[in-house]
């Protein structure tokens, strides 16, 4: 069974970073599980690592497609595996990096068997359009509290994949996950990142404005040189924290400051959803950390974990 190493924490904390570190030392590579990422286009408003970090250490699945073929967590999981398997056999450690809990699932345990798409997902999908999130949101909410807390009106392909199964079956979403584990294929380490809530909060409003001045409303510009309105955006884009507000800015709908302090909040709850997310996990093993110098220390604390993880192993 092969060993891999799973960094994941909140958007904003240092995993980029760390794990380049992390890499460097161990000779790994790197599977990102961030689903913005993924997609050419993206790059500054996605966070997507610097281009020095991409040469100096393999990087998979980072602009590996474009905005017009999406990548499913279910194809995710099946070819991440791949790549996986070829690092371990490069003699690389696998190193999964990334804050889409559900990619993440699905890479390193696999996705539970579910009802397949049906024609209540177009019902579904009109019925949002009519009846608004918040009523949708209600009826999940009050079938499957368990799966609603991972749901916010940013996420609505969740919503309705979680209603679509608990309508065609009658069963919860959360428990066709619990009962229909597929089996264990990989035997991983996860470490978790976080830090004190206030500074996180500060480097999220930091990152923000410096995604701003460095090119994010260029990227959202193009965006709508092709589809002239953000509701035509592709869904990774669309659904994307920050992409719909910044276009209301270049569309004169909204102010540029009013449209950052709305992303700054935004992307807050996200990394709130995120920790709920991956605290689900009991396996997970959290460091926290302080300041600029936090990636440093969690790299040196995560070597010597995974070389301790592989002795028990050995």
């Amino acid at each position: 069974m092969i060993s891999i190493l799973v960094i994941v924490g909140p958007t904003a904390v240092g995993k980029s970073e760390t794990a380049i570190l992390v890499a460097r030392e161990l000779g790994g590579e790197i599977i990102s599980a961030d689903s913005r990422q993924f997609y050419t286009g993206l790059e500054v408003g996605s966070g997507a690592p610097a281009r020095e970090w991409l040469e100096q250490v393999p990087h998979h699945f980072v602009g590996a497609t474009t905005l017009a073929a999406p990548i499913t967590a279910g194809e995710f999981g099946r070819v991440g595996r791949v790549k996986i398997e070829e690092a371990a056999n490069r003699g690389k450690i696998p190193i999964v990096v990334g804050g889409s809990g559900l990619y993440v699932r699905a890479l390193v345990q696999g996705l539970a068997p579910m009802p397949p798409a049906s024609t209540k997902r177009h019902r579904l999908q009109t019925e949002l359009k009519e009846r608004g999130f918040e009523a949708l949101f209600a009826e999940l909410n009050a079938a499957d509290p368990e799966y609603a807390r991972l749901v916010s009106p940013t996420t609505p392909k969740r919503l309705i994949r979680a209603l679509e199964v608990q309508r065609l079956s009658g069963k919860p979403f959360s428990e066709w996950h619990r009962k229909n584990q597929p089996k264990p294929w990989c035997r991983p380490l996860t470490i978790g990142l976080e830090r004190p809530r206030r500074e996180l909060r500060e480097i999220i409003d930091r990152r923000t404005r410096a995604m701003i001045a460095n090119g994010w409303l260029d990227e959202v510009g193009k965006l709508l040189s092709v589809t002239s309105k953000a509701e035509d955006f592709p869904p990774a884009a669309r659904e994307a924290v920050g992409y719909r507000l910044l276009a209301e800015v270049l569309t004169n709908k909204r102010s540029l400051e009013e449209a950052t302090t709305l992303i700054v909040t935004a992307t807050r709850q996200f990394a709130k959803r995120q920790m709920t997310w991956f605290r689900a996990d009991k396996t997970t093993e959290w460091l926290m950390g302080c300041g600029s110098d936090a990636p440093k220390i969690w790299a040196a604390e995560i070597v010597e974990r995974w070389r301790s993880f592989q002795s028990v192993r050995e």
